[in-house]
């Protein structure tokens, strides 16, 4: 996925992410900003969702979305 793209990418689950609930945000926190396991969970819930955007793999990014997208009608 080229810069560009990522940065879209990276923008849209902001968006998304803001729309969702707290406790929704935090299983993707869990999901995400562990970093394989090196960070603790504690640490992973303090950080901000553009903070774990921010530091996702790129190759995380097309399926993060796709879960962000199959959620927000979820919330309504």
């Amino acid at each position: 996925m080229n810069t560009q793209l990522q940065d879209f990418a990276r923008t849209q689950l902001k968006q998304g992410l803001s729309q969702l609930s707290v406790a929704w945000q935090d299983k993707f926190k869990m999901m995400y900003a562990r970093d394989g396991g090196k960070r603790s969970f504690e640490d992973a819930k303090a950080m901000s969702i553009d903070d774990v955007v921010d530091e996702m793999r790129d190759d995380k990014l097309d399926w993060a979305m796709q879960q962000v997208e199959r959620s927000l009608p979820k919330q309504a």
